[in-house]
């Protein structure tokens, strides 16, 4: 009986030391053949599509907020004192230089005018008979009919009324001053606001603004640069010399609707310091307004391009990626390696993206099948196919 179940146990044990190693001759059999599965594809390096960075003759432009500024801005107010008589413009119209705004009652200073006319031909005849007078004396005195005490009392009569006849003079026209000064007029051409003052009214040089009078053609238009992109876009060149080129930048106001200024602008002021609160230089542009399109104080996009352009490297845009650290593209370099390399944009143009630093001409930019593409993996090259615009922006 003992000996017939050691027979059977050993009999167990022999099989399940049987199955044991068919399983784990099976399992390392799969193992084996999962490992064979996973090493075929990373033998294969993967196809890419791969063009060359090319070399584009670029305007290099940026745009700004800014805001209009009129070039002349006068307050209108009265000069003399007197009752205001008429009001010569309907508010909010645009007025030409000379134009009549306002007229004061001018009667009081008709009349200073006429005293002042009588005064001068009084002054005038007491001048010629002085004059007279001393010419007589000055005749004989060589003579000794008088003597040089009266001639010397004759000569200073005669300068003395040529000094009367001087003031009255000075009277006369400080009074025509005064009359002109009844008639208010436009000092320049341009837009009226409302008036502050009634027909009755008695003005003086104490009673404030009138009104006011902006001029809108051309406008200026004032915005901030800073001192790399004075120095990117030639702004150091401008000489302030007031030329129609006005350097090497031209100015392109953007209105709200989207559409642009139809005439273009010229630079007509460079600040002379930094400031050192934002770090940005004060630049204003001239900009023609015909059709009062601008208004000052209105808030505007300033484009400023260099009117001469620059050598720039573009890429595809589709060839950019971002992670972390920023931009980057992938190249094929010598040997069909992938190669990183992080490169700091521009801005988007037809030909494709342009590239500040980071790349040179003729490049090898991977531009497909970027999927599979590992740094310092090779690849291989395919053939780059057509696609259509939607698949490109896909990628």
């Amino acid at each position: 009986m003992l000996v017939g179940e050691i027979v059977g146990s050993e009999k167990g044990y022999s099989m399940k030391r049987s199955l044991l190693a068919v399983s784990l001759a099976s399992t390392l059999f799969l193992v084996g053949c999962g490992e064979s599965e996973n090493a075929q594809p990373s033998a294969v390096a993967p196809r890419v599509v791969v063009e060359a960075a090319s070399v584009i003759a670029h305007q290099p432009s940026k745009s700004y907020v800014g805001r209009i500024e009129a070039v002349e801005d006068a307050d209108i107010t009265a000069q003399v004192s007197g009752y205001l008589k008429e009001r010569h413009f309907k508010e909010g119209q645009i007025v030409e230089k000379g134009q009549l705004l306002y007229s004061i009652e001018p009667s009081s200073f008709a009349a200073q005018v006429a005293s002042a006319k009588a005064q001068v031909a009084q002054s005038s005849a007491h001048l010629k008979r002085a004059d007279n007078d001393y010419q007589r004396a000055k005749n004989l005195l060589p003579k000794g009919s008088i003597s040089r005490s009266e001639y010397d009392t004759k000569y200073a009569e005669q300068l003395g009324a040529s000094a009367q006849l001087e003031a009255a003079k000075a009277e006369l026209l400080l009074a025509e001053v005064n009359l002109s000064y009844t008639k208010i007029t436009a000092p320049f051409s341009g837009r009226i606001s409302d008036t502050k003052v009634s027909i009755g009214d008695l003005l003086s040089p104490s009673s404030g603004t009138l009104t006011t009078l902006v001029s809108l053609d051309p406008v200026h238009a004032a915005f901030q640069l800073s001192e790399r992109e004075r120095l990117e876009l030639g702004v150091d060149k401008y000489e302030g010399d007031g030329e129609s080129d006005s350097g090497e930048v031209e100015v392109t106001l953007m209105l709200e609707n989207g559409q642009a200024h139809p005439q273009k602008g010229r630079l007509d002021f460079v600040g002379n310091r930094i400031d050192l609160t934002t770090g940005t230089l004060a630049v204003r542009a001239s900009v023609p307004n015909s059709q009062h399109t601008l208004l000052p104080g209105q808030h505007i996009k300033v484009m400023i391009a260099a009117t001469q352009t620059q050598p720039a490297i573009v890429i595809p845009r589709r060839a950019v990626q971002t992670d972390i650290a920023g931009d980057f593209v992938m190249l094929k370099t010598d040997g069909n390696i992938a190669e990183r390399r992080n490169v700091e944009l521009g801005v988007q143009t037809p030909s494709g993206v342009i590239v500040k630093t980071g790349l040179a001409e003729k490049d090898q930019v991977i531009v497909g099948g970027l999927q599979r593409v590992r740094n310092g993996a090779p690849v291989q090259v395919a053939e780059a196919k057509p696609q259509p615009a939607s698949s490109q922006a896909s990628e």
